[in-house]
């Protein structure tokens, strides 16, 4: 289920409105995702420069996901890969393993001229999110909504 979702974090110290997926993990940890270039950026710019994990997929076509945890744990880290994994396109048109890039607000940056959703990212790291961890995501992805 999608709804709108305002959003006020104390560690933004705004709040803001926007239809982001909003997924909570069977830790109790929030992740968002973009749902579009606009919402990706709108997602990174409030995330960026600060310390937290934030994920996408190597193929570009993907959503960005945040991670609302500032020590997020490996489980965590994998099942929110897996997330971005099941939205993105490389998933989609492929069916097969995804690799997505895990790195930290801090290292992500816009240039003036870059599109819409488009950003640089320095030190990150690279995991495979597995077709069988993917499918079986999208089968339970309804008890996350």
């Amino acid at each position: 289920m999608e709804k709108d979702i305002l959003i006020i974090r104390k560690k933004l110290g705004v709040g803001f409105k926007m239809k982001f997926r909003e997924i909570t993990l069977e830790s109790g940890t929030n992740i968002l995702l973009g749902k579009n270039a606009e919402q990706n950026d709108e997602l990174v710019k409030q995330f960026k420069g600060k310390e937290n994990t934030i994920i996408h997929t190597v193929a570009s076509g993907s959503p960005f996901c945040v991670i609302e945890d500032l020590d997020p744990s490996r489980k965590d880290i994998n099942l929110s890969g897996t997330f971005c994994a099941t939205y993105s396109q490389d998933w989609r048109d492929n069916k097969r393993d995804v690799k997505v890039s895990i790195f930290s607000g801090k290292d992500v940056n816009k240039s003036k001229g870059m599109e819409i959703g488009t950003w640089k990212v320095k030190n990150s790291k690279i995991k495979i999110i597995k077709k069988q961890d993917i499918e079986k995501c999208q089968k339970n992805k309804d008890k996350y909504n």
